[in-house]
């Protein structure tokens, strides 16, 4: 089974994506690490990365390509990105899609615990990464990010930790 977790910056997509892999012994993959590590690669932070991919497009494709020949290759895998339920449906790959949100508020106290700094320079980074990542979803892909008649499953994390995020995705998939 390929299961997608999918969601917005600091919904705890990526902690749930490692937790369902750990208990189903799925392999992972992750966009998001894809992303980071490209960003790193070219010594900028994730803003001036996702600017830098706003005018190259080529960036996403790239991440995104990679992602959906992981997922034709892997019979089961967890595919934790913020597209990964888009990525199966445009590419005709069955899977379990699920996407996992949270207020803005408390995905920035997420990020803010991750990463530290000034919960206003969070806020509003985590605000203008979003507003990038549309724009760019949107002139690649034509895909509305805020359209979310294509999941199986979405859950509101904001009362709820990664294991109980986890155990409903469980439930739902048996």
């Amino acid at each position: 089974m390929k299961i997608t977790i999918s969601g917005p910056p600091g919904s705890g997509k990526t902690t749930v994506a490692k937790i369902i892999a750990d208990k189903l012994h799925y392999p992972l993959i992750s966009g998001g690490e894809i992303f980071r590590e490209m960003a790193r690669k070219m010594d900028m932070n994730l803003i001036e990365f996702s600017k830098y991919a706003e005018k190259n497009h080529n960036i996403d494709r790239m991440i995104d390509d990679k992602i959906v020949e992981l997922a034709k290759k892997e019979k089961n895998v967890v595919i934790d990105s913020r597209l990964s339920g888009w990525l199966m449906v445009r590419n005709r790959i069955e899977a379990f899609k699920v996407f996992i949100d949270a207020s803005p508020e408390v995905r920035a106290r997420r990020l803010l615990k991750r990463e530290g700094g000034d919960f206003n320079d969070v806020y509003n980074s985590m605000l203008l990464r979003e507003k990038s990542e549309k724009k760019r979803y949107g002139e690649i892909y034509s895909i509305n990010f805020d359209d979310r008649s294509i999941y199986d499953l979405i859950i509101n994390s904001d009362e709820l930790d990664a294991d109980k995020v986890a155990d409903e995705i469980m439930e739902a998939i048996k």
